[in-house]
């Protein structure tokens, strides 16, 4: 029955990118002179459950700005798509999701009176889809040349981080499905694969290529988290958005690692992990 279903699936993915193919090749080609001022090409690594999506879409809310939610780029980029139909689905999947009023998980991402869904000149745009992008490149290292040569133009990349405890816990308790059984020490050892492939990244694109974001400072100070980053893409930023964007950010945040019972290895293998990752130095389970 499994088989079945996974036949089912595969079929039913192979129809949605036939569609996908031909609706961004039309509106692409009409469209395409939309997308010539794109100076960057953005993408997210890192790790389900680190805040992905509040940074992405307080971006998407730049007026220069068009980050997809989750639309797995690299999927249309391993499949052979062309730079205008990868650039005319992103936008499609922006104006989507600013008209759903950027809901997801139980939270709402809206950013009243800036820019979601729309641009005033484009010059940024890209896709925030960390976690499976992570996965992606590990399973495919050429899909990083093929992306840099689909785009045509410069790539960066935000790698998001959260306090591994707590992040590992808010995995477990909606795993990845790739991670057939979820225990938490099998989701302390897909977490610590994924670091390995985001700090091969990081070594191989350099420093310029990608940026390290911290979760806790970003929710603690997100005008001066905001202000690093559109210097990291290049853009400027007016004290209206960072106002704007600042107003929909929860200063509180859930520490997830006290919600289970931690057994002994599997606070060990966290703990080593933060000792040989640079991008995991300070944090701890006390704080």
């Amino acid at each position: 029955m499994s088989r079945i279903r996974g036949t089912a699936a595969k079929a039913l993915d192979r129809l949605v990118l036939a569609h996908a193919h031909l609706d961004s090749y039309r509106k692409g080609r009409k469209n395409r002179e939309l997308f010539d001022d794109v100076e960057t090409y953005c993408t997210f690594i890192g790790y389900p459950r680190s805040g992905h999506s509040l940074i992405g879409s307080l971006l998407d809310a730049h007026p220069a700005v068009i980050i997809a939610h989750e639309l797995d780029a690299l999927k249309f980029v391993a499949t052979g798509f062309r730079k205008y139909q990868l650039f005319q689905l992103l936008l499609d999947n922006s104006r989507r999701f600013a008209r759903k009023g950027r809901e997801w998980t139980g939270y709402t991402y809206g950013v009243p009176g800036q820019w979601q869904g729309r641009y005033d000149e484009l010059r940024i745009i890209g896709d925030k889809k960390g976690g499976r992008s992570t996965l992606r490149l590990a399973e495919n290292p050429d899909l990083l040349q093929r992306l840099q040569k689909t785009v045509a133009t410069a790539v960066k990349f935000i790698h998001v981080v959260r306090n591994p405890y707590d992040n590992v816990v808010a995995m477990y308790k909606r795993p990845p499905q790739h991670v057939r059984v979820p225990s938490l020490g099998a989701i302390v050892e897909d977490y610590l694969s994924r670091c390995e492939t985001n700090a091969d990244l990081k070594e191989r694109l350099g420093s310029d290529a990608v940026l390290d974001v911290r979760h806790e400072s970003f929710v603690e100070d997100p005008r001066s988290s905001l202000r690093e980053l559109c210097g990291f893409l290049d853009l400027g930023c007016d004290e209206d958005y960072l106002e704007a964007c600042a107003s929909v950010v929860f200063r509180s945040q859930h520490k997830s690692r006290y919600d289970v019972e931690w057994d002994g290895a599997s606070l060990a293998a966290v703990h080593a992990g933060i000792r040989k990752f640079d991008f995991l130095e300070g944090y701890s389970y006390e704080r």
